[in-house]
């Protein structure tokens, strides 16, 4: 008779709650990583634009707004910084929306947060026109007509300030409504700043503080949805 050799004993099949742990554990992973791309986003986009408007030749931040960076030979460091800006917001609008699964704007926020990331990048895509002597070598004055690119450029970063300064407006009746007064004056002077009209005379200016202003909240945003994702 032939001897028969044990075959050794089968894995056992891992149960749904250890599946569930796992899930969840790289659930949380995939979270601190977006909100730590969500809030970089904002300095990145500072510390790039202010590099540039002392680095570039020509430029002047009285008479050139920061989009004009997207022009000449070096025009590819701004549209890179518009595209990661806005990927950066893509990811604070993801992990609002895993983060705030209740009251007022767990669903128009993290939309509204969308809008402004795809804007910021399509505004990256589509290049504003050189004008007013920028980048060097250009005619004074501004351009004879604008191109179908500087129209979309013009559009979509209007649409993403909008979009931003609504999520602001949102997240200030939350604030409201929770009696959290600090977060109330922080969103709602944002969200004023934003919606105020921009001056012909002292436009370049005023959008670049709109931008400061804008991304500082951003970041402070997607720090404390951290704090509250760790706690």
């Amino acid at each position: 008779m032939s001897r028969q050799i044990p075959l050794p004993p089968s894995p056992k099949p891992p149960t749904l709650g250890t599946d569930r742990t796992q899930t969840a554990a790289a659930d949380r992973s995939s979270t601190r990583r977006l909100l730590v791309a969500a809030a970089v986003a904002g300095p990145l986009f500072v510390v790039s634009a202010s590099v540039q408007s002392l680095a570039r030749e020509g430029f002047d931040l009285r008479v050139h707004p920061l989009s004009q960076l997207s022009t000449g030979d070096l025009g590819w460091v701004q549209i890179l910084t518009f595209a990661l800006t806005g990927l950066g917001l893509l990811a604070l609008a993801v992990t609002h929306r895993r983060i705030v699964t209740e009251g007022v704007g767990r669903r128009a926020v993290p939309v509204l947060l969308g809008i402004a990331g795809v804007g910021f990048v399509l505004a990256g895509v589509f290049v504003m026109d050189p004008e007013n002597g920028f980048p060097v070598g250009t005619p004074e004055g501004p351009a004879n007509s604008m191109s179908w690119h500087g129209v979309a450029h013009s559009v979509a970063a209007a649409v993403a300030f909008t979009a931003l300064a609504a999520a602001a407006v949102v997240l200030t009746v939350r604030a409201v409504r929770a009696r959290q007064v600090p977060a109330a004056i922080g969103h709602g002077i944002v969200g004023l700043v934003l919606l105020l009209p921009v001056s012909p005379e002292t436009a370049s200016l005023q959008v670049a503080a709109n931008g400061l202003i804008a991304f500082t909240w951003t970041t402070v945003l997607a720090l404390r949805l951290r704090t509250r994702a760790l706690g």
